[in-house]
């Protein structure tokens, strides 16, 4: 009896596609990393990774099965086990069919986590921006402002301006690192920019930023004290409530729910009508 190999043929093509959507899976994980902030959302993300991962491997054992049935089929002849072999390559179909769907769905999993994920860095940007855009216009008024009355006066304008447009410029040099992706890159800029710039109006903005570079590395012991030094060197900045959030967020990474809930709940306690304060009672909520 010549055994038919078109179902098998149909099977192979079913699972070239899903290799293909296998090979989605690492970008999927990419992706997560470059929206990491809040940490739910980081979560969310690691164990959809995870959950790809599993439908993965049970993928390679299904093609293993697959393949050492061919193997089989291509060497039999009597009918009986040819039609065992029939049936249990439609199940496997149908297997294969379950795991199809199941990759989408986690897919569509992941991309709603790293929307998420960005919606809160541009709320968190869109806060920063009313903060940052205060200070520099102090600062531009101020070096604008009609210098007293003598010869040195219209040279001390100008070097108050030059310097206002260096301190600016080296801030925005530092933020585009930070908004590329380039954390190390963005603390060494602005360690670079408090080193030349402490009196800076926007010194506790480059330092709290410091923090949130170290907090994307995840090197969370080195976030929080980035901002501890905020708090301690700016006890009256509007960075404060945010840089408490960053200490919790970092605590809970570390696996420390007991100091974060302690940190959220100075947050609310001290700050309770800032932005930062809702997301912390959001927090609140749902911390274990």
């Amino acid at each position: 009896m010549k055994i038919d190999l078109s179902k098998s043929s149909v099977l192979l093509r079913g699972f070239a596609w899903i290799a293909v959507v296998a090979c989605l899976i690492p970008a999927a994980q990419v992706s997560a990393q470059l929206f990491g902030g809040d940490e739910v959302a980081r979560k969310q993300i690691a164990e959809q990774g995870r959950r790809l991962e599993a439908l993965r491997l049970q993928n390679e054992e299904l093609s293993a099965r697959l393949a050492r049935m061919e193997e089989t089929l291509g060497g039999l002849a009597a009918s009986n086990p040819a039609l065992e072999l029939a049936q249990q390559l439609e199940r496997l179909r149908q297997e294969m069919t379950q795991l199809r769907g199941q990759i989408e769905v986690v897919g569509n999993d992941i991309q709603m986590a790293a929307k998420r994920q960005r919606d809160m860095y541009v709320d968190l940007d869109t806060r920063m921006k009313r903060v940052e855009q205060p200070a520099a216009e102090g600062a531009a008024a101020a070096a604008s402002q009609p210098a007293a009355a003598g010869a040195a006066a219209p040279a001390a304008a100008a070097a108050a301006g030059a310097a206002s447009e260096q301190e600016a410029r080296a801030y925005e040099t530092a933020q585009a690192q930070r908004k590329a992706g380039n954390y190390q890159g963005a603390i060494a800029g602005f360690r670079n920019f408090l080193a030349q710039y402490p009196k800076s109006p926007l010194a506790h903005r480059a330092q709290y930023w410091i923090g949130d570079s170290y907090y994307n590395l995840r090197d969370f012991k080195n976030a929080m004290a980035s901002q501890r030094r905020l708090i301690a060197a700016y006890p009256e900045s509007a960075s404060v409530p945010d840089a408490l959030l960053n200490i919790a967020s970092s605590q809970a990474e570390l696996g420390d729910a007991a100091g974060a809930r302690r940190t959220l709940d100075k947050l609310v306690g001290r700050y309770p009508a800032s932005e930062a304060a809702e997301k912390a009672r959001r927090r609140l909520a749902t911390l274990k």
